[in-house]
């Protein structure tokens, strides 16, 4: 096998990549740490594997490809011995008309070219790829194409193991499968079968995204290890399980809850992946614009009263309201939550997971804080008059609380207040502020150019003319051809002003209330998202999500849409 680690390295000096200092240094470690010179020179850091392997395809000649810039198909294992790919660390990425495109560490390496031609029975084309890509790719197509075998008795003996490792067959798929979720910043992973099929999907950034997974037959035993990890009942299939675990990838703990329903094709699984208190930043973090931010920090830095979320599943309250009590959280407060489910642990903070089926419910949690001498408390939701008026009593009685509320808007927080029977006078005294919220796709920074749709779109008040200052995501392998990468919030916040209150008080509509807070600088959710599209956040097209409802009392406006 030819050794090309000289040649490449003085390459990488004539592009002036690295200095002979470097090279000397990368010399040393490379001798006492019995590794080759390219790998000495990623494992100190002096340059990344990626622009070593361009650097290779430069030397050799070869295609540099991007793997995440393509949709390999991960059957293409069952082609080559995983032998062969683990060791030369090689792969078939496309076979087409009798040549297969095959992506290798090192394209010199004849004795591995001569191994996977024989084993395809076909010419070899070699590309080169980034190392550390193509052995993640290797793992997961060969644990995907191996578990389809079902555990069967095997359950007991997986409980006996460490539940993040493992060679078994479907032990590595469901690790795969996690850790890719992981990676992709996936909120979510459905697991869901079809009569033949085996469907892999995540959500990300708010939308469901198709995967490559292992096939039908491997279900059984997918479905049996989650169990296994979640402490269920292996032996129930007919009713809905809930659970949860704490998975550990490179060296960081993600919180996984599991959920199982029974469909006509075998249990459905659906994870939700919970973010690390570390994840939790600032309030400046969650863009707000200035004003927003401004009054929401002033705010939870009040010593009572009551700040109220709303927004539908999904919109990001939990993250608002965890880094309030973040900002706030300090030894000499005593902060208290009752939750359902716990979704991020935070140090100090004394956090209660909510169960009914012992009585203990939002309501019954909040009226025992109370003993508890609480300064802070958080409510998960407010989803009954009972939990409502409790919070609402807290608040008077010199206690900050927050919660979240299920309304379209900030305004309609206080039409279902009402619905919840409590005096006005009393909503008026305890409220600060309703924030109500959504989350919006993040165009894609690598791809972002001038949107080339002329006709804009309806509602938005937007002239033709104007839509050359908006953008779009062309899409690129760095979003996956989405054009979108990330999710940004989108906020209307409704204060407590005198002039809100008195129209409360005399029973005025939702419509009049909005009236007067716009009045008083209101900037509605509608609009928040229009002047972060015009920064280039993201699209108008975006912000259709937040589509225009008929108002029978004021006209047709913008209002957000649940």
């Amino acid at each position: 096998m030819l050794d090309s680690s000289q040649f490449l390295v003085r390459l990488l000096l004539q592009d002036g990549l690295l200095k002979q200092a470097d090279v000397e240094r990368a010399s040393a470690h490379a001798k006492s740490a019995g590794v080759g010179l390219a790998e000495a020179i990623v494992s100190l850091g002096l340059l990344s594997s990626r622009v070593m392997s361009i650097s290779r395809a430069k030397l050799t000649e070869y295609p540099f490809v991007d793997l995440s810039a393509f949709t390999v198909d991960i059957t293409n294992a069952s082609l080559l011995p995983r032998g062969v790919a683990e060791r030369h660390g090689v792969f078939p990425l496309f076979v087409l008309d009798g040549l297969a495109t095959v992506a290798m560490l090192d394209p010199l390496n004849l004795q591995a070219i001569d191994q996977v031609r024989n084993a395809l029975r076909c010419d070899v084309d070699p590309v080169i790829c980034d190392p550390e890509p193509l052995r993640a790719l290797i793992a997961r197509a060969y644990s995907m194409s191996t578990a389809k075998q079902d555990i069967g008795g095997a359950a007991d003996a997986l409980a006996e193991r460490d539940l993040t490792t493992g060679d078994e067959p479907i032990v590595a798929a469901v690790n795969q499968i996690l850790a890719s979720a992981i990676e992709s910043g996936a909120s979510d992973v459905h697991i869901g079968p079809d009569e033949h099929d085996l469907h892999l999907r995540y959500r990300i950034d708010g939308t469901l995204a198709v995967q490559q997974g292992p096939a039908k037959a491997a279900h059984a035993g997918i479905v049996q290890r989650l169990k296994v990890m979640a402490k269920l009942d292996l032996t129930q299939t007919r009713k809905p399980q809930d659970g949860k675990f704490r998975y550990t990838h490179r060296g960081q703990y993600v919180d996984v809850r599991l959920s199982l329903v029974p469909t006509v094709h075998g249990e459905n699984v659906v994870m939700r992946l919970l973010r690390s208190a570390s994840s939790i930043g600032p309030i400046s973090s969650l863009g707000m614009s200035e004003d927003v931010g401004r009054w929401y920090d002033q705010y939870v830095h009040r010593p009572h009263g009551m700040i109220l979320v709303t927004g539908p599943t999904g919109s990001g309250k939990t993250t608002t309201l965890y880094t309030a009590i973040n900002a706030i959280n300090s030894p000499d407060r005593n902060i208290l939550t009752i939750e359902d489910p716990v979704e991020i642990r935070l140090p100090l903070i004394r956090q209660v997971q909510a169960n009914s089926e012992v009585g203990l419910t939002f309501a019954s949690a909040l009226r025992s804080f109370l003993r508890q001498d609480p300064d802070v408390v958080l409510v998960g939701e407010i989803r009954d008059a009972e939990t409502a008026r409790i919070a609402v009593q807290a608040a008077l009685t010199g206690h900050l609380v927050l919660s979240t509320l299920h309304t379209n808007d900030a305004v309609g927080a206080i039409p279902r207040l009402r619905d919840f029977e409590l005096p006005l006078f009393a909503i008026n005294a305890s409220l600060l502020c309703v924030l109500a919220q959504r989350l919006v796709r993040r165009v894609c920074e690598t791809c972002a150019g001038p949107e080339p749709e002329k006709v804009p779109p309806s509602g938005f008040g937007i002239a033709s003319e104007e839509m050359s200052r908006f953008v779009f995501g062309e899409g690129c392998a760095s979003c996956k051809s989405s054009g979108y990468r990330g999710r940004l919030g989108v906020y209307e916040m409704l204060r407590m002003t005198p002039q809100v209150q008195h129209l409360i008080e005399s029973r005025a509509t939702a419509a009049e209330i909005r009236a007067a807070a716009e009045r008083e600088g209101m900037r509605l959710m509608w609009q928040d998202g229009l002047e972060k599209a015009r920064r280039g956040l993201t699209t108008v097209w975006e912000l259709s999500k937040l589509r225009p409802i008929a108002d029978d009392e004021t006209g047709p406006e913008l209002r957000c849409a649940a």
